[in-house]
């Protein structure tokens, strides 16, 4: 109780940290730039740390139902739930980029900035390359085959079947060194469930799975004590680069109404849609639990990585916001692998937004299938900086847009990429706390 009594404390230096981080970038950007080795060095710690949390945090939640057939009810409303405020999400972008229409102001300059000297695959391999450090071969298999951008037989069919196919894998270690959560989680609840069958037998086992996962918090809890710290640093040196040439703001100004189209419709997802839900199942101060979450959500803009935020995630919703532990190690991981809400509606805008650039006129069907694909793209995403920008080509592909105009938004994604992110921490949250309700009774583990 006593770390959760200096977690208010600790949000403000973060702000603090941001804050001081910005102003630095803004003014000395080179200066800036020095700190992203120290951000690097954080983010590292906290990336190291996510998959062992999964597996024990999913295990010792299962452990904790008793019986895996009680996951039955809880497991169907998380589901639900993600869909649900992910294609709401969606609706909210589609509405907001149709009433401000930013693709009308750009016109010819926007066309003649992109870039035909290469091949739109290239373009984004090397893009994603330099923001998220990942190497070609972690890139490729992101994309799913080397020539992803030039194919155009992304049918809905083939994208629900790479869906189904990621819950699983046929080497659990691969997937932890890439840090691919779903088949993780898949295992973990599985071989949890097994051993709620087993009786006595396991019981040093399941001991060791709950010890474990408690270690694993404590180190948590001493990742947060230098989270200021770390902040400034990932922010001074992120913000500093975009900054050191001078031409961001003259960037930001060329795409000014679609970045616009983007940040109005996450702060409607985030201040009314979700607020609504939250509210209405569980009658919950909605503004109260967002400041609440307030660190983990200010580790989400710095990282931009919902995976890499969620051990602090986990923390904040048990230790602040009162959500049980049980809800939180369940819920939690599942959302920051599958529930993008963030990114769907940034799909969603973007795709309109090429479609006006290009002049092309979507029909209602047409938006329609952006709605969908750009849903089941958002939960095929992976937990990395600027993901988005991969599963986006599967938007556009499905309604037969040129790839290429991706080109157009990338000097500006990285900084929307914190906020959307941002938002599927909160989302995620707010899963947590109204799946609560559904969870069965905790038993004790051993």
């Amino acid at each position: 109780m006593s770390e959760a009594h200096h977690q208010p404390h600790l949000t403000k230096w973060i702000i603090l940290a941001i804050v001081l981080a910005i102003v630095a970038a803004m003014f000395a950007p080179t200066f800036a730039m020095s700190f992203a080795i120290g951000g690097e060095i954080f983010l590292r710690v906290l990336k190291m740390i996510v998959v062992p949390l999964v597996v024990a945090s999913v295990m010792t939640g299962i452990l904790g139902m008793g019986d895996v057939r009680k996951l039955g009810k809880p497991g169907l409303y998380t589901v639900i739930y993600y869909l649900a405020t992910t294609l709401l999400a969606v609706i909210v972008g589609l509405v907001v980029v149709n009433i401000v229409r930013p693709g009308l102001s750009m016109g010819e300059e926007a066309k003649a900035g992109v870039a035909e000297s290469k091949r739109p695959n290239e373009v984004l391999f090397e893009h994603l390359a330099a923001e998220t450090g990942l190497s070609d071969d972690a890139i490729a298999k992101t994309f799913g085959d080397s020539d992803y951008v030039e194919r155009k037989d992304r049918s809905m069919g083939r994208i629900f079947r790479n869906l189904i196919l990621m819950l699983f894998t046929d080497n659990l270690f691969e997937s932890a060194v890439g840090t691919q959560l779903l088949p993780l989680i898949v295992f973990s609840i599985a071989f949890a469930g097994l051993l709620t069958t087993m009786g006595d037998g396991v019981s040093t086992l399941k001991s060791f799975i709950l010890e474990a996962n408690n270690a694993l918090m404590a180190f948590i809890l001493l990742i947060m004590r230098v989270a200021p710290l770390g902040i400034f640093c990932l922010v001074a040196g992120r913000f500093g680069q975009a900054n050191a040439n001078g031409q961001f703001l003259a960037e930001l100004s060329k795409t000014g109404w679609y970045s616009a189209s983007v940040l109005i419709g996450l702060g409607v997802h985030s201040f009314i849609t979700l607020p609504a839900i939250l509210y209405f199942f569980t009658k919950r101060n909605p503004y109260r639990f967002m400041v609440q979450m307030g660190q983990a959500l200010l580790t989400a803009f710095s990282t931009a990585s919902s995976s890499a935020t969620l051990p602090l995630t986990m923390e904040a919703a048990v230790d602040e916001a009162g959500i049980s532990r049980q809800s939180v190690d369940f819920v939690l991981p599942l959302g920051a692998t599958i529930n993008m809400d963030g990114t769907a509606l940034y799909e969603a805008v973007a795709a309109i937004f090429i479609a006006q650039v290009v002049g092309a006129d979507l029909s209602f069907a047409q938006q329609v299938t952006v709605a969908i694909t750009a849903t089941l793209a958002a939960i095929g995403a992976a937990g990395i900086p600027e993901a988005g920008l991969v599963t986006m080509v599967i938007v556009l592909t499905a309604v037969g847009l040129p790839v290429e105009y991706i080109t157009i938004i990338l000097s500006v994604d990285w900084l929307l990429d914190r906020f959307r992110t941002t938002v599927n921490v909160f989302g995620d949250a707010c899963g947590a706390a109204i799946v609560e309700k559904s969870m069965p009774a905790a038993e004790p583990v051993g």
